[in-house]
């Protein structure tokens, strides 16, 4: 049995190492980091998930972008401790986290990831929308929040602060 909580400050070094274990070195070299350097993930939406001894097995994290004028989420990164992957700890992390975006007023959330795992969540290939390069266009995921909330979104994403 997991629980599902907001991270917190604390929880932030123990989340970077599950992100070390479970991504390839240079991660942050990702054209996805560049968009959340010096960023503050989103409060209320990044979680943790642990058992009942207080062990880290998953994390999500959330960060405001740009495209155009237009707000819109950018999930991840998503990650599960190789002991407890198959156990449904992403699909839970990703349910939940999501269940809390539009309340707190978000549209639209978008990703880079495999079709495949992300379309059974909802998220569907976003035409228009550019990430920075070097990101592969088939990669580049999005999920409306509300009803047509990516009716003519197209455009660069940005960093938030940007």
């Amino acid at each position: 049995m997991y629980h599902l909580i907001p991270e917190t400050a604390a929880d932030y070094w123990e989340v970077e190492a599950l992100y070390d274990l479970c991504f390839a070195p240079g991660r942050e070299a990702l054209s996805s980091y560049r968009l959340r350097d010096g960023i503050t993930p989103v409060a209320g939406l990044s979680h943790v998930a642990r058992d009942a001894d207080g062990i880290l097995g998953g994390a999500i994290r959330y960060w405001p972008v740009r495209i155009g004028a237009i707000e819109a989420l950018l999930l991840g990164p998503v990650a599960v401790h190789p002991t407890r992957q198959g156990e449904g700890l992403g699909r839970a992390l990703i349910e939940e986290s999501l269940r809390h975006a539009a309340p707190l007023g978000w549209d639209r959330v978008m990703l880079v990831g495999d079709a495949p795992y992300y379309g059974r969540f909802g998220f569907e290939r976003l035409d228009n929308v550019v990430m920075p390069p070097p990101t592969n266009p088939e990669r580049v995921l999005g999920r409306a929040l509300s009803d047509g909330a990516w009716d003519g979104v197209q455009g660069d994403v940005r960093r938030w602060a940007d």
